[in-house]
């Protein structure tokens, strides 16, 4: 097992929390908000007070079972990549879309990835990637959410929730 970290926005965190669980080869997740202007942000102060913090999603994964470019395509497959702090019926800058790490050598892969993302899209790609900067993790009523609310809000359609549990990534050689 070789465990690697990464941090993804991809809009509220609820789906793409659920989304990234069901990734074959990740083994935790945790979310919370990142990347703001305030250590330990409640909720409402990250939705009403401009604390520039983004809804993430906290990875840990087995690099042997997903590599870090086989994870970021399929989290562009659960995103609109192209959409400026927007996912689905989501709007503010908590639900913009990012890649945050916290190793200097996943950098390369990200960017790497991010071109040919471009490459695809027909309109300029709008996920960020930086550094982390900071995480705090979200009250313990918004982890796995919708494991206990089934049937609760979601951006993420159903069926690709269900679909990305069939794709069978490589990971590292």
């Amino acid at each position: 097992m070789k465990k690697r970290e990464i941090y993804l926005a991809g809009g509220c965190f609820w789906g793409t929390q659920k989304y990234l669980d069901n990734v074959q080869g990740v083994l935790e997740t945790e979310v919370g908000y990142a990347n703001g202007s305030t250590q330990n942000p409640t909720y409402q102060e990250v939705c009403n007070c401009g604390t520039g913090h983004a809804e993430t999603v906290h990875v840990i994964y087995d690099a042997q079972q997903v590599s870090l470019a086989e994870l970021l395509e399929l989290y562009y497959d659960a995103i609109n990549p192209t959409s400026i702090n927007r996912q689905g019926g989501d709007i503010g800058s908590q639900y913009r879309t990012g890649i945050y790490y916290v190793e200097e050598k996943d950098f390369p892969v990200i960017r790497q990835s991010l071109c040919g993302l471009q490459a695809r899209c027909d309109k300029p790609v709008a996920v960020e990637a930086k550094p982390l900067e900071n995480f705090s993790r979200a009250e313990e009523y918004h982890q796995k959410y919708l494991d206990k609310n089934p049937g609760g809000y979601c951006h993420i359609a159903p069926a690709k929730l269900e679909q990305v549990k069939q794709v069978k990534p490589k990971g590292e050689k």
